[in-house]
């Protein structure tokens, strides 16, 4: 198969504030002849393809997407047209963005692909939190798991990486927080294991909500509308344990009534 003139740059665009795009990132997207990008990518991120056509192709719980096998053809499509064509996606593209069905399609149509890795959700969200995922002595181990199952996927068993993991961020699963709690408690877990509810992660509108495990269910009530990431153990005991109910609330950091009996 004689490879397609155009390469397709597959990018991650970070956690949501523009500045947090990588380098190489920004360089590709200035000279961009086309981008498809995410839903949830920001506004800023997208402005930097200063001389790009913009097509959204973003997947959102319940609201109309863009079919997967339709996003791969488009990316065919278009690197028989543009030199420098890039897909956009939000987070870092290799961890839940289907990028390897991406991939996969594009290398089968003889296309070079180049991926170019971003910050991703849970280190934004620990950021945030000021709290490090790992720690000598609490914590040698991270999982990053969805609860998450597509139309025809067979769900796997998160819950067991989670409970034989020291800490656990939690992508796309604060509309199935009830769930997530019940699930975890079954399995063994304390009611008391802390947990971080982090809401739009590394923007003016981030929100965070401590909690234990027991009351995780009560974040479907929260009203949350950003993407959230759900962090969970030992290591933020101390931000659990240092939320107060009347403890003073920011525009950026609001205490919810989650801590209330």
């Amino acid at each position: 198969m004689t490879p397609v003139a155009g390469k397709v740059y597959l990018i991650g665009a970070g956690p949501g504030a523009p500045d947090l795009i990588t380098l190489r990132g920004a360089a590709v997207l200035r000279r961009a002849q086309i981008v498809f990008h995410d839903a949830l990518v920001d506004p800023g991120t997208i402005a930097l393809a200063v001389h790009a056509e913009k097509i959204a192709v973003g997947k959102r719980c319940g609201r109309h997407s863009t079919a997967q096998r339709f996003i791969n053809k488009r990316l065919i499509d278009a690197a028989a047209r543009f030199d420098t064509v890039v897909r956009l996606k939000g987070g870092d593209p290799m961890l839940f963005g289907r990028a390897q069905e991406e991939i996969d399609a594009l290398r089968c149509a003889g296309i070079e692909v180049e991926i170019v890795p971003g910050v991703t959700a849970a280190l934004a969200a620990s950021a945030e939190v000021g709290v490090s995922l790992t720690r000598r002595g609490t914590s040698r181990s991270v999982t990053l798991v969805t609860p998450r199952v597509g139309d025809g996927e067979q769900a796997g068993d998160w819950t067991q990486s989670v409970i034989n993991a020291d800490c656990a961020a939690l992508y796309m699963a604060a509309g199935q927080a009830r769930e997530i709690a019940v699930r975890l408690i079954a399995s063994g877990m304390r009611t008391d294991m802390p947990v971080v509810v982090v809401e739009d992660a590394s923007l003016p509108t981030m929100t965070r909500t401590v909690l234990p495990l027991g009351r995780l269910g009560r974040a479907e009530t929260l009203g949350l509308r950003g993407p959230a990431m759900i962090l969970l153990g030992e290591v933020f005991r101390d931000v659990v344990a240092g939320a107060r109910p009347d403890s003073s609330a920011t525009p950026h950091e609001p205490l919810p009534e989650a801590l209330s009996a």
